[in-house]
């Protein structure tokens, strides 16, 4: 009869690795968990470098602007200057206090945590590296079962000069705050960050190799949220590539293919994310891995070995923090039984939604337009366009864009995007109803509240097309 050290073993400390550890310690399994980043990595990319402390500089981003609005409100001040470093201070301390609530949450579980990295031995053995008193030491644990969940990294391809820029692990604490930014990438993280420096006084020009950016989100938000940055000051180039990067004394001259050039203070490259899967022992345990390194998984997120899971964004599925936290309640689940008198959790990827924080910002849920001509045939098209209340006063040119998309077979709403203030608050909502399946005719039925923008979205009778 084997004998293990630990019920379950995790390896990554991010938001579905932290999950799945409380919830089955919680249940009474002893548990064990390595974070190579120790206790100031808990949380993950999400807490650490990724959605919180964005979203935090996307609100201060928004104060200048605020402030410009204000003066046709009434308000008269003196124009406002930012504190780079005051901003960056308080941000570090909201991130160390959200790392101490996941410390105390999983050392409250039960949680074993070792500040180490960890690698693969075999099916059920796992190796952890650690330093000790100016030693390095290594200590084997097994376990009966392995969760992998590892998250991702940032992607830099190589070209002439690649060493010189930064990804969006060290922009948040780039100093001197830069006064021209060269921000490299068309998806949502490229895209946040070229409004949030914007919006904090930097000139952004942004490059994208592509014909639009934020492929694959629907073409009305795609070409509308591009006017909009263009409006508010980013200098948006498409179908253009970096060819090289040299450190001048007058910064970064980085010069394009096609033969442009430009000189900044930084570059920031945010082309993709790949599995941060290095040094796990992935090859040594025969685990099988996708062209990008992916952990390849089946529904309950077991690998080809059957003791060895993996979710969130180390399997290259859906790249989402309420993603990886709900994969990782279904390992739980599957492993140690639900909740009491819960049924086991399942993960479904239909009508996910999410936002994207640029300025003004999108929320989105369901399929595009593309997407769902091509999943349904025959759909209407409601789609509206205007400038928000606030602005009426605001002086703000900023405007506003929401999309329904309806099947028509069912008059199902099967997709609903929104460009504008508060846009994945506003998404939130409308997707608990569209998960349930609401009609169009419910939508028309429900009163909306007034005056919000979001009462616009049950009050477009007709459609644009409806075909």
């Amino acid at each position: 009869m084997q004998t293990f050290d630990t019920d379950l073993f995790v390896i990554g400390g991010g938001s579905g690795g932290v999950r799945a550890a409380r919830m089955a310690a919680q249940r009474g399994a002893r548990v064990t968990m390595a974070e190579a980043g120790g206790t100031s990595g808990l949380g993950g990319t999400c807490v650490n470098v990724g959605c919180i402390p964005k979203k935090l500089y996307s609100y201060a981003a928004h104060y200048a602007e605020s402030f410009e609005e204000s003066h046709g409100f009434g308000w008269n001040a003196a124009a406002p200057t930012l504190d780079w470093s005051k901003l960056k201070e308080n941000r570090r301390t909201e991130i160390s206090r959200l790392n101490g609530v996941y410390q105390k949450m999983l050392l409250g579980a039960g949680v074993e945590i070792i500040n180490a990295h960890a690698r693969l031995v075999d099916a059920h053995m796992v190796e952890v590296a650690a330093s000790q008193d100016g030693q390095s030491v290594t200590k084997l644990f097994r376990a009966k079962n392995i969760l992998i969940a590892t998250g991702g990294w940032p992607h830099v391809p190589k070209f002439p000069g690649h060493e010189l820029v930064l990804t969006s692990n060290e922009i948040f604490d780039i100093d001197p705050f830069p006064g021209r930014l060269l921000v490299v990438g068309g998806g949502y993280i490229a895209c946040e960050f070229a409004s949030i420096f914007n919006g904090l006084g930097t000139k952004i020009t942004q490059l994208y190799r592509g014909v639009q950016v934020l492929r694959g989100f629907d073409d009305d938000v795609r070409n509308f949220v591009a006017a909009e940055v263009i409006k508010k000051g980013v200098d948006l180039r498409l179908n253009t590539e970096v060819a090289s990067i040299t450190k001048t004394a007058n910064g970064l001259a980085v010069q394009l293919q096609g033969g442009e050039s430009v000189t900044v203070d930084a570059v920031l490259y945010a082309t993709g994310r790949v599995p941060n899967v290095a040094n796990l022992g992935l090859d040594q345990v025969g685990i099988t891995q996708g062209s990008d390194g992916a952990v390849v998984v089946d529904e309950a997120y077991r690998t080809n070995v059957p003791s060895i899971y993996a979710v969130g964004d180390v399997t290259s599925r859906v790249q989402l923090t309420p993603v990886a936290l709900g994969e990782a309640m279904v390992v739980v689940d599957q492993l140690f039984g639900p909740t009491a008198g819960k049924t086991p959790k399942k993960m479904s990827y239909e009508f996910i939604p999410t936002a994207v924080f640029t300025h003004p910002s999108i929320g989105t849920v369901g399929f595009s337009e593309a997407e769902a001509r091509k999943e349904f045939g025959a759909v209407s098209i409601y789609r509206s366009e205007f400038k928000a209340l606030k602005h009426t006063l605001s002086g703000s040119d900023e405007r506003t864009l929401m999309k329904i998309i309806v099947d028509n077979a069912t008059d199902r709403v099967v997709g609903l995007h929104m460009v504008g203030a508060d846009a994945g608050e506003t998404v939130q909502g409308f997707a608990v109803a569209m998960k349930a399946g609401a009609t169009k005719a419910i939508f028309d039925s429900t009163i909306g509240i007034h005056p919000t923008a979001a009462e616009e979205f049950v009050t477009m009778r007709e459609p644009v097309t409806n075909t």
